[in-house]
């Protein structure tokens, strides 16, 4: 079978999957720009396969779109006082457009002034000036960190991720929400989280576990924690295999089968007499909105999910571009297609890294994936994210489940995948959209945070009652 799929990826099909790969960057982009630009991307020029795109974005500083929407994602931070507006326009300002070395140096220089100022404001006893200094440092650590992955190697990654974790852990401790450092048993090792506390009386209340996708770490997100505070939730975060320090300290991959993660973090949390084991509720972001929906679906003691950037079938999509391409490839199955990808073909790697060359996106998606999927090629990477389906588990979910999804966003523009998994879903349900109105049309409504708390949290009460 690998003979005759091989052969059909010669001659006009090289063209085809072109095609095929510039439709799945734009629709498979875990964290990217709800619109695009008719400006050549930089430093390199877009390819002359690439689709016309018009409009007036990208904005804010760069005309790169994935460099401005990461600067927007940065400053969705303000919404929590972990940013401030002006520290992250002028360090953008500083940056050259689309160069990764560029915008790691100025935004490590950024966090450093902050890191050191909150080091003089603690040193003085000034507690809360050095909070808020440090939760700003490790924003603009964490945001430094970045685009680095294209050499897992490299020290910085481990030296920047390793200041925004302790940074973040020095400004939470001295936060006035009760707060601790955990290492949650996951099979033969531990997956680290943190645990907040609405106070410090040791009672019963709901608890909501908030995990992120495809590139975050659980230090972005604390503005989910603090509106879950407010709110009476005792407040978990977690990160798995493939993410965060799992990936960086214990060089542990994305695994599909989401649930055996997130069941050993319900077999801890259900042990604290602080969690009501009857009210827990998962809200994964981004990729998260594949893994909450495919934990939760063999997992029943999780009472309420949001799938926040809803995803039924990343391989489905994948399949869908070939299909849109024709030609030989349009018949292909996806255990071809996977078989395929996984003879690690350098005609498939070799379009890939011309692509990447010429794409900041799609070079960002592929060094990410192969860093996170501790593949060492794109088609491996590839093969490895196809596995990734809810087809089949959607059904099993039984608790409420929130579908959300942004009606510009490049991850599922017109919510197609948010919509398959909706009506898979045989549990309550409800189908939440977000306009580009006041600006929520961006992927997980990054910039827009008090529209999507707001109807989110009002869900997940309803839900939880």
């Amino acid at each position: 079978m690998e003979n005759s799929v091989a052969h059909s990826f010669s001659g006009v099909a090289k063209t085809l999957l072109i095609y095929f790969l510039l439709i799945a960057s734009l629709l498979l982009l875990p964290l990217t720009s709800s619109c695009t630009s008719s400006t050549t991307e930089s430093p390199t020029p877009t390819s002359s396969l690439s689709p016309a795109t018009s409009g007036s974005c990208p904005e804010l500083i760069f005309s790169d779109p994935e460099f401005a929407f990461e600067l927007r994602r940065t400053l969705s931070a303000t919404y929590s006082g972990e940013a401030d507006l002006g520290e992250c326009l002028y360090t953008a300002s500083r940056i050259t457009d689309g160069d990764f070395e560029s915008w790691y140096r100025e935004w490590y220089a950024t966090a450093e002034h902050f890191k050191n100022a909150g080091d003089q404001s603690l040193t003085k006893g000034h507690n809360v000036s050095a909070r808020d200094s440090y939760y700003r440092a490790s924003t603009y650590y964490r945001t430094a960190e970045f685009f680095l992955h294209g050499n897992p190697s490299d020290p910085r990654i481990l030296e920047t991720w390793g200041k925004s974790r302790d940074m973040f852990v020095a400004a939470a401790n001295l936060d006035t929400t009760p707060f601790e450092v955990l290492s949650v048993p996951y099979m033969s090792t531990t997956l680290p989280a943190y645990f907040y506390s609405f106070d410090k009386s040791g009672k019963s209340r709901p608890l909501l576990i908030v995990q992120t996708g495809f590139d975050g770490c659980q230090e972005e997100l604390h503005p989910y924690v603090k509106e879950g505070i407010k709110r009476g939730y005792n407040v978990l975060t977690f990160e798995g295999p493939g993410q965060g320090a799992v990936i960086r300290l214990q060089h542990i991959p994305f695994r599909p089968d989401w649930e055996n993660v997130v069941s050993p973090v319900i077999d801890y949390v259900i042990s604290r007499p602080d969690v009501n084991p009857d009210r827990i509720a998962l809200w994964g972001i981004s990729l998260g909105g594949y893994l909450a929906p495919r934990a939760a679906a063999y997992e029943p003691r999780i009472s309420a999910v949001i799938a926040d950037g809803a995803t039924y079938d990343i391989g489905l999509n994948l399949l869908h571009g070939i299909q849109q391409a024709g030609g030989p490839m349009a018949t292909m199955t996806r255990d071809e297609f996977k078989a395929y990808l996984l003879t690690n073909p350098a005609e498939f790697n070799n379009i890939i890294k011309s692509e990447m060359n010429a794409s900041t996106k799609s070079r960002w998606l592929n060094e990410h994936g192969m860093f996170v999927f501790d593949a060492s090629s794109p088609a491996l990477f590839w093969a490895k994210w196809m596995d990734f389906t809810l087809e089949g588990s959607a059904e099993r979910i039984q608790c409420p489940v929130l579908v959300s999804y942004s009606e510009t966003d490049s991850f599922d523009p017109t919510g197609v995948q948010a919509h398959m998994l909706y009506d898979h879903l045989t549990s309550e349900k409800e189908l939440m959209s977000f306009s580009e109105e006041y600006e929520a049309g961006y992927h997980c409504q990054m910039g827009a945070w008090a529209q999507s708390f707001t109807t989110k949290f009002d869900w997940l009460y309803e839900s939880m009652k």
